[in-house]
């Protein structure tokens, strides 16, 4: 850690995007964005510059999964169940089934211009990756570990189970088995080998910035102006409910205390579900009239619930106590000397 405080930097690249909650993925996101709208001939450059610039999410969220499963140890495991558990109760389930209710005294058409289809792919899914930026600066291993959440509602599968009643197919549990895999693994070789994990410790810094740029390249600019003023609201308003609902588990039922903030910071929509709308409407023709407004409804909610979520956790911690690095809690503290006091939950006790 000296030797890293002893590095000076011309320009304050990493440490300007960390001041930022959740800016290691979110100023690389947006850059990408900004790239895949205006410049998409670079992109498709061929070669190592398309295959890191655009086609490298996948592989490297793999990678970041992998890495975060080597830090759950049999110790922590039952932490991060629950903490997973929670998460995909007071994100996922509860907000769609809230949608649904919805639907049957309205209807598919939704309200206010906004379908049941955008509805339900906006609140029932998350960020993983920025849930593992912030949770990586602020949260700890139940945390991190709880990326399971969004490797499970993360793709259509949890808008294709709450929309069954309408005849949809059923989930592809193959997918969602593939999704897991890497967790399982990383999780299996941690713990089988301690070296591995400090190995792999650095891994999120290495690859959270160009991952997210990857997906922000998906993130066309002109939709999210299309969406218009009824994404950006709906995609705030699902930040601040889902965001709530997880704030309200993590402190009522993981009782949390002041670190219950980070909770908020899963009130995101993942990029992927932007895809989502056309997939369902494959599968259910009856949705085809609402994919292009809900896709672009969708988009606007990323860009939004990114930008929100991670604003909105750290202000609640800030305020509540809560805001510490994960990485200064993590620190070894010093051996105190003979005769010094010894601090013990914010006081000293003379040995």
């Amino acid at each position: 850690m000296e030797a890293e405080s002893r590095i000076k930097s011309r320009v304050p690249l990493f440490d300007g995007m960390n001041r930022i909650p959740g800016g290691l993925m979110l100023i690389p996101l947006i850059l990408g964005s900004v790239v895949g709208t205006f410049a998409p001939g670079f992109l498709a450059m061929g070669n190592f510059t398309t295959a890191l610039f655009q086609g490298s999410a996948l592989p490297l969220i793999g990678l970041l999964i992998f890495a975060t499963g080597m830090q759950i140890t049999l110790k922590t495991s039952g932490p991060v169940l629950a903490t997973t558990g929670v998460i995909l109760l007071f994100k996922s389930i509860i907000p769609a089934t809230i949608v649904v209710l919805i639907a049957q005294l309205v209807g598919i058409n939704g309200i206010l211009g906004v379908s049941i289809l955008a509805l339900l792919v906006i609140v029932d899914n998350s960020n993983g990756g920025l849930w593992l930026a912030f949770t990586g600066r602020y949260g700890d291993a139940r945390d991190r570990g709880a990326y399971m959440a969004s490797a499970i509602n993360d793709g259509p599968f949890f808008s294709m189970l709450f929309l069954g009643v309408a005849g949809l197919a059923d989930i592809p549990f193959q997918l969602l088995l593939a999704a897991v895999i890497p967790l399982v693994l990383g999780i299996i070789v941690g713990n089988l080998d301690q070296r591995w994990t400090e190995i792999m410790r650095p891994i999120p810094n290495m690859v959270i910035p160009f991952f997210a740029f990857a997906l922000g390249t998906g993130i066309n600019l002109m939709n999210v102006l299309n969406g218009g003023l009824s994404g950006l609201v709906v995609g705030a308003i699902a930040t601040v409910v889902t965001g709530g609902l997880a704030y309200i588990g993590y402190r009522i039922v993981l009782r949390r205390g002041n670190k219950s903030g980070i909770g908020i910071a899963v009130g995101t929509t993942a990029g992927n579900a932007i895809a989502t709308p056309a997939i369902i409407a494959a599968a259910d023709p009856s949705f085809a009239p609402f994919v292009e407004i809900a896709t672009a409804q969708v988009a606007s909610a990323v860009l939004v619930s990114a930008v929100l979520a991670p604003l909105l956790a750290a202000w609640v911690l800030k305020r509540e106590g809560g805001l510490v690095d994960a990485a200064a809690a993590d620190e070894p503290q010093p051996e105190p000397a003979a005769g010094e006091p010894i601090a013990q939950g914010g006081r000293t006790d003379a040995r």
